[in-house]
C-alpha cells in the first residue's frame, strides 16, 4: 500500500513499526489525531496473512478511536495497536514488556488498552515497561477487564436505537439476532434477555452458541444463516466489515445495533441501510463503552461515574438519529459530522490559545 499517500488522505499524525527479534515482536501503533488529548486505543493480536493488513487494520481502528472520544465526550485522540501473531501460541512476557518500552518511547502521545486478542493480564506486562497503559488489573486500582461494561453501553445504545426504528426502546418480544459471542457479545445476550427479547444468536464456537441456548433460551442458527433470519434488531459483535456488498441486502431486520468495530465495509452500505429504512447504530459510537470505562482511569478510576458515563451512550445515539432524521442524511454521518464539529472547534480553541502564548513571548 501507500502508506504516505493514506496517512494524507486521512489525515494521520504518526505511523510507528516496532521490531524485537529477541522477543517475536512485530508491531504497528497508528496515531490518527491527538486534537482534543493524547490518543487513547487498544491492543489487537491477530494472525493476520499479509503485513499491509496489518497495517490497514491500525490505520482504520485508530481513526475509529478518534470519531469514537470526539462524539463520545472525551478529551482524547484516536490510536491503535495491532500486533502480527497468534494471540494462542506467540505471547510471551518479553513480547509485551517489548512493546511496553516502544509506548513508553511515545511519552504519552498514545496510551494503549486490551482488544482482540490481549488481555488484562497482557496489560499488565506492558504496564511492567510504561504507565501509558489502561485497562490493567485491579490490584493496580485499574477498572479491570472493560467487556462488561462495553456490553452495558452497547445494550443502552440499543434501545436508544430500537426507539428511532420503533418508537419504543423497550426491547420485550423483540427478536434480536446475535452474530459473536464472545466476551461482550454474551453478556449483550444476557442484557437483551433480562429485558424480555427473544435470542437469535451464531458462532464460531459451538460451547458459545451452546451456552446461550441452555442458559439463554436462545435459538441457534449457522454463521452462514445469521444475515438471513427474520428478526427486529441485527446485532454485529464478532469482527468488522460484516455489512458489505454481499449482506447489505440480506438482513431482514429494521436495527443494526452491535458491538463490532467497522461493521461497514464502505460508507455507500450505510447509505443503503439508510434507503432501506434501517436504523443503524454507528458502531464507534455503540461500543465506546469500554473506552469510557478504561479513559476513566485517567481521572482516578470511580466505577459509579464511569457507568454514568456509559450510560449515557443512550442519549448519544439517541442526538445522532434526531440528526440524521432532520438533515435526512445516514445516521453514520450524523454521527461523523458531529465528531468532526467538535474536533474543528477544539482545534481552533487550541490555535487561538498558542497564539496568544506566543504574542506573550514577543
Amino acid at each position: 500500500m501507500e502508506i504516505f499517500s493514506y496517512l494524507g488522505k486521512y489525515d494521520y499524525e504518526q505511523l510507528v513499526f516496532c521490531s524485537d527479534e529477541a522477543s517475536g515482536l512485530k508491531a504497528i501503533i497508528a496515531i490518527h489525531d491527538t486534537t482534543l488529548g493524547p490518543a487513547l486505543g487498544g491492543c489487537r493480536m491477530w494472525t493476520y496473512v499479509r503485513e499491509d493488513d496489518a497495517i490497514l487494520d491500525a490505520l482504520r481502528l485508530a481513526r475509529g478511536m478518534t470519531y469514537k472520544a470526539a462524539v463520545s465526550g472525551l478529551n482524547l485522540g484516536g490510536g491503535k495497536t495491532v500486533i502480527m501473531g497468534n494471540p494462542k501460541t506467540d505471547k510471551s512476557e518479553a513480547l509485551f514488556r517489548s512493546l511496553g518500552r516502544y509506548i513508553q518511547g511515545l511519552s504519552g502521545r498514545y496510551i494503549t488498552a486490551e482488544d482482540v486478542g490481549t488481555n488484562v493480564h497482557d496489560m499488565d506486562l506492558i504496564h511492567t515497561e510504561t504507565d501509558y497503559v489502561t485497562g490493567i488489573s485491579q490490584a493496580y486500582g485499574s477498572s479491570g477487564n472493560p467487556s462488561p461494561v462495553t456490553a452495558f453501553g452497547v445494550f443502552r445504545g440499543m434501545q436508544a436505537t430500537a426507539k428511532a426504528a420503533f418508537g419504543t426502546d423497550d426491547l420485550a418480544g423483540k427478536r434480536v439476532a446475535i452474530q459473536g459471542l464472545g466476551s461482550v457479545g454474551m453478556q449483550l445476550a444476557r442484557h437483551v434477555k433480562e429485558v424480555g427479547g427473544e435470542l437469535i444468536v451464531a458462532d464460531i464456537n459451538d460451547d458459545s452458541v451452546r451456552l446461550a441456548v441452555e442458559e439463554l433460551g436462545a435459538k441457534a442458527v449457522s454463521v452462514k444463516d445469521i444475515f438471513e433470519v427474520e428478526c427486529d434488531i441485527f446485532s454485529p459483535c464478532a469482527l468488522g466489515a460484516v455489512i458489505n456488498d454481499e449482506t447489505v441486502n440480506r438482513v431482514r431486520c429494521l436495527a443494526v445495533a452491535g458491538s463490532a468495530n467497522n461493521q461497514l465495509a464502505d460508507d455507500k452500505h450505510g447509505d443503503i441501510l439508510h434507503e432501506r429504512g434501517i436504523a443503524y447504530a454507528p458502531d464507534y459510537v455503540i461500543n465506546a463503552g469500554g473506552l469510557m470505562n478504561v479513559a476513566d482511569e485517567l481521572e482516578g478510576y470511580n466505577a459509579e461515574r464511569a457507568r454514568s458515563k456509559v450510560d449515557n451512550i443512550y442519549n448519544i445515539i439517541g442526538n445522532i438519529f434526531d440528526l440524521s432524521r432532520t438533515q435526512n442524511i445516514p445516521s453514520y454521518l450524523a454521527a461523523d459530522r458531529l465528531a468532526e464539529q467538535r474536533i474543528a472547534q477544539m482545534r481552533n480553541v487550541r490555535s487561538n490559545f498558542l497564539r496568544d502564548e506566543k504574542s506573550l513571548r514577543r
